[in-house]
């Protein structure tokens, strides 16, 4: 399915904890139930020996049909003498049973040999999970962010201040995520270090992952690295196939990774297959169009230009403004 081994592993894993709670709970329940009502033990053990009596009346072939019948009335009969006991002490018929997690496949992750939509849910969230592990998407939010740093004096004539560009900015990203859907557009978010494009991608990341959709976020660099190492079989697994189908795509720092024939083919097919399944993406990057077009390709930066709306950051270095400040507190 595209997952490494370590994936499928956590995956079973946290299954085999859901079927495990799911049957001990039935058990204590079931323990705490005959305490209570001693005769629904003497009822289940002969709903249990009357399955016993079914198998071996299929296994003699004498006159089994017959057998069988008569079997499955007497288990009928004493099914609802035991759901009357339950319904008689206050508790619903099903409470002997497992709950699991997953009624289609009882938290065993296959239904007939093929993968259940729980297990397949489960994979893309543990895969998505690891890919943004070393993300700090706690520490930036909408909330976090401040146009404080931005400065409302026009740096020409006649022009918008850069902090009424960034706050249109900030409203617009904030719209964006609050009506998130995998129909949304793709994002390019432009502009020189640390003017705050990795902290609004970040937060439009934290507000997406709330609404419940699968997001991965992650520099550039990091993703080649990854894809470089499957690639040439130092690690096993299938990012790409992550990468193409999550919900939304954030790359951050494009631009940054050390620029080869692979990292340029892998990024333009990351991006090009997104945009064929219409699928949306954010890009972050310190570069501008032109520099786009001499690192990677006319036909990339064309298709950036086409099917991406663009978000120019402007303003002084931010991180460079909290330093300054920092240091003058201290």
């Amino acid at each position: 399915m595209g997952y490494s081994r370590e994936i499928y592993r956590a995956v079973e894993q946290q299954l085999t904890e859901r079927r495990r709670k799911a049957e001990t709970e039935a058990q204590e329940h079931r323990a705490a139930f005959y305490r209570r009502c001693p005769p629904a033990e003497q009822i289940e053990k002969q709903l249990a020996a009357t399955a016993i009596s079914a198998a071996r009346a299929v296994l003699s072939g004498k006159d089994a049909r017959e057998q069988l019948t008569r079997l499955k009335q007497n288990n009928q009969m004493l099914q609802n003498r035991l759901a009357e006991l339950l319904k008689s002490q206050g508790y619903p018929e099903d409470y002997l049973e497992p709950h699991y997690a997953c009624p289609d496949c009882k938290d065993t992750g296959y239904q007939d040999g093929i993968l259940c939509s729980c297990m397949k849910k489960l994979l893309r969230e543990e895969s998505y999970r690891r890919l943004n592990a070393l993300t700090p998407l706690s520490l930036s939010t909408f909330e976090s962010f401040s146009l404080d740093y931005y400065s409302d004096r026009p740096e020409e004539e006649g022009k918008k201040s850069p902090r009424a560009i960034m706050e249109n900015i900030y409203t617009q990203c904030r719209r964006y995520a609050a009506s998130f859907s995998p129909s949304s557009p793709n994002l390019i978010l432009q502009g020189g270090t640390g003017l705050g494009k990795t902290h609004m991608s970040l937060a439009i990341a934290n507000l997406v992952i709330q609404k419940g959709y699968g997001v991965v976020y992650c520099s550039v660099n990091n993703i080649i690295n990854q894809l470089e190492r499957e690639h040439f079989g130092r690690d096993d697994g299938d990012s790409s196939r992550t990468l193409q189908e999550c919900d939304l795509l954030i790359l951050d720092d494009l631009g940054t990774e050390f620029r080869s024939a692979f990292s340029c083919a892998e990024i333009y097919n990351l991006v090009n297959t997104r945009l064929m399944t219409q699928k949306p993406t954010i890009i972050s990057t310190n570069l501008t169009m032109q520099e786009l077009q001499e690192r990677y390709t006319e036909r990339f930066a064309s298709r950036i230009m086409g099917n991406y709306a663009r978000f120019s950051f402007c303003g002084r270095d931010n991180r460079l403004q909290k330093l300054l400040k920092n240091s003058k507190s201290v």
